[in-house]
């Protein structure tokens, strides 16, 4: 099985990417592993945070494969120890899928379409992360529970 991790717009700070780049070596040496940064949503001030994500979900969406496993990354989703998160994952590894594609959406959260796809959302933290910060987080996070 491939994990996918799918996101919004560039990393613009240099730490953050750097950061992402070391776990993605990591987490590599456990299982196949894929980035894909989608571009961000042009003009996004001339458009209201609902029509940005509607944008946004239509690149999402067209990255899709009907037989993905979907776990959006959102805060009002569930929250798992590490431990706990690591038997998730691995009982999720063992689904007929191909790939399991985890999406970080961009600033303003996820279009209703989006949300209608996943098959769960999973929440890092309480805590309001930006969608940035969030990459690092769960690329440490998914090396932790890929190395449990």
């Amino acid at each position: 099985m491939k994990l996918v991790l799918l996101m919004t717009g560039k990393t613009d700070q240099a730490w953050l990417w750097e950061g992402v780049t070391e776990y993605e070596k990591r987490i590599s040496k456990y299982a196949r592993f894929e980035m894909v940064t989608l571009p961000d949503v042009k003009n996004p001030g001339n458009r209201s945070a609902e029509k940005v994500r509607e944008k946004e979900a239509e690149k999402m969406l067209a990255m899709l494969k009907s037989d993905d496993f979907v776990v959006l990354l959102d805060e009002h989703g569930k929250s798992y120890s590490t431990t706990k998160l690591a038997a998730y994952l691995q009982n999720a590894m063992q689904l007929p899928k191909k790939r399991i594609v985890f999406i970080i959406g961009g600033p303003w959260g996820f279009y209703q379409s989006v949300r209608d796809r996943a098959d769960h959302v999973l929440s890092l933290s309480e805590l309001t992360f930006s969608h940035q910060v969030v990459r690092l987080l769960f690329a440490e996070q998914l090396y932790r529970v890929l190395s449990v």
